[in-house]
């Protein structure tokens, strides 16, 4: 009875017709492979997704309700490096969602010598959210560790690419000696940071990352009791 209210009160929200609707949420995860990630920390990192997408309590929640999530990854660094890793695919299933950790497991890096170009990454995303499966919710998540510093930031991407109803989250990684860490979560918090519900998961660590992801993902996958769904209107979070 509750997941057919929460449905309902979804549907009530969403300007797309009911019969087009595929998933309750396009989940877009976007990892950061800039120079300032080392090999040792990409296979942390990367580990920790794979981890933290087959943790029981995340699990659960990918099919905490009827409609499925829809799930992309991709990684970035310099302004013209970005790479997919897994295209748009619907969890539909356990099996489903162990094949995509498998996937991201196998998963080589693409490049770890270019800068940290945020604002070409979140553009990226914005066109990678328009090829989504039709959802009720869109939420790119940001992980990384360090600030933009080749190109465009994070304000002027969120003004010249389809952003509108789009949610975005933070995962900032305090490993960089040379970001100081109330600098990094205070860039994150008023630059990164965008939408409805938008919120800053921090990792103490690459050595963190799987349980601020695992955290994170929990979060966003929970779906919203329906006294929060009144209040995911506006575009700061």
């Amino acid at each position: 009875m509750l997941r057919f209210a929460i449905g309902l009160a979804l549907g009530l929200l969403t300007a797309a017709p009911a019969a087009a609707v595929q998933c309750r949420l396009a989940l877009l995860l976007a990892i950061d492979v800039s120079s300032s990630v080392d090999a040792t920390e990409d296979a942390l990192q990367r580990g920790g997704v794979v981890a933290a997408l087959t943790a029981p309590e995340v699990v659960e929640a990918f099919f905490a309700a009827d409609l499925p999530v829809a799930l992309a990854i991709y990684e970035w660094s310099g302004r013209y490096n970005q790479d997919v890793l897994l295209d748009w695919v619907l969890i539909d299933s356990p099996s489903t969602l162990l094949t995509v950790a498998e996937r991201v497991s196998n998963s080589n890096r693409g490049h770890d010598d270019y800068p940290t170009a945020m604002g070409y990454a979140l553009g990226y995303g914005a066109r990678m959210l328009q090829r989504a499966p039709a959802c009720l919710r869109k939420t790119i998540d940001m992980a990384g560790d360090g600030q933009n510093n080749e190109g465009f930031g994070p304000a002027q991407a969120y003004r010249e690419f389809p952003f509108a109803g789009v949610t975005v989250n933070g995962l900032v990684v305090n490993a960089a000696d040379f970001e100081g860490e109330v600098g990094l979560i205070a860039f994150y918090q008023a630059e990164v940071r965008y939408g409805p519900g938008a919120f800053i998961e921090v990792a103490n660590g690459f050595e963190d990352y799987e349980r601020a992801m695992r955290r994170k993902l929990e979060r966003e996958l929970t779906p919203p009791a329906i006294g929060a769904l009144s209040r995911m209107t506006g575009t700061k979070g």
